[in-house]
């Protein structure tokens, strides 16, 4: 109970103070801390984002700061996304699984170095200067945003803000209030496919984890925004940047070490049912077995 505690405030507080992250440490907290198998996780994880995600945007929302034509042409196109890439999680064995999630917080971690070199406040300050990308520039960016989401259970908040900003010329603020509404809408469609999975394969979530989670994630959060206006903000990317890039080498390492003899096991299994041809003066067979020999 201890890890449950420990690890939805720990969510909850990256998210109030950064806007997005909290979502790239919910499988490995689950996995590695709570002790759940990676496909539950991600259900879990799902759920988790999504319904934190909706009291996030709430203030957002009252504040006039989402941008509703980027969640149609961004978002939408996300949940064909999302469907894909949960129905392709279904697929994968959990050490591919979480092999991807940990090059994905390696990305994440890439992005936020990028944010704290950057002048301070220049992000909050960006404007729309410029038309709209193109429609299926977004659609085609909130497709591969829905991937993600389905397959490994991140809410992808660090790459649709930035694509919110770029393609959708929107001001930070903005871009973040309409990513968490495109969040709710990923998670969603990715619990609910995973959820179907889940369930036709004898398994399901832990709903006492996820209400706890989500929970103490949602006071983590306002506390972690009360926080954000007294703490430097360059140097909280830059540590947990650091962070993300520890937590996603750990995941490659740990779980791709299970990938190779799984691998290697496969080919001696093919190698020794294989059936050769063997040259043309043994007299009584054309072929043999390997194992005959």
């Amino acid at each position: 109970m201890a890890y449950i505690l420990i690890g939805s405030l720990l969510i909850g507080l990256t998210l109030g103070l950064l806007g997005s992250g909290g979502s790239a440490i919910t499988v490995p907290i689950l996995v590695y801390l709570v002790g759940h198998g990676t496909k539950e996780s991600i259900a879990e994880s799902m759920a988790i984002v999504g319904m934190i995600s909706i009291a996030a945007a709430i203030p957002y929302a009252s504040s006039k700061l989402i941008d509703w034509r980027s969640v149609v042409f961004f978002g939408l196109p996300g949940m064909l996304g999302t469907l894909a890439g949960a129905w392709l999680g279904g697929l994968a064995t959990e050490a591919l699984q979480l092999v991807v999630f940990g090059t994905i917080l390696l990305a994440a971690a890439f992005v936020m170095f990028r944010r704290a070199r950057g002048p301070e406040g220049a992000h909050e300050s960006l404007e729309p200067s410029a038309q709209q990308s193109p429609r299926w520039k977004m659609a085609t960016e909130g497709i591969g945003v829905g991937l993600l989401t389905g397959f490994v259970g991140v809410g992808g908040g660090f790459l649709i803000v930035p694509a919110l900003v770029i393609l959708g010329k929107l001001p930070m603020r903005k871009a973040i209030g309409t990513s968490l509404v495109i969040i709710v809408i990923n998670a969603t469609v990715g619990f609910v496919k995973y959820e179907h999975f889940l369930v036709s394969h004898q398994m399901s979530v832990n709903w006492q984890t996820i209400l706890v989670f989500t929970l103490i994630g949602i006071v983590g959060s306002v506390v972690g925004h009360k926080l954000n206006a007294h703490l430097n903000q360059h140097v909280l990317k830059t540590v947990f940047a650091g962070f993300l890039i520890l937590l996603g080498g750990f995941v490659i390492v740990h779980e791709g070490s299970k990938l190779v003899p799984a691998a290697a096991r496969q080919a001696r299994m093919t190698t020794g049912n294989n059936y050769v041809l063997l040259p043309s003066h043994h007299k009584n067979s054309t072929f043999q077995h390997q194992g005959d020999e």
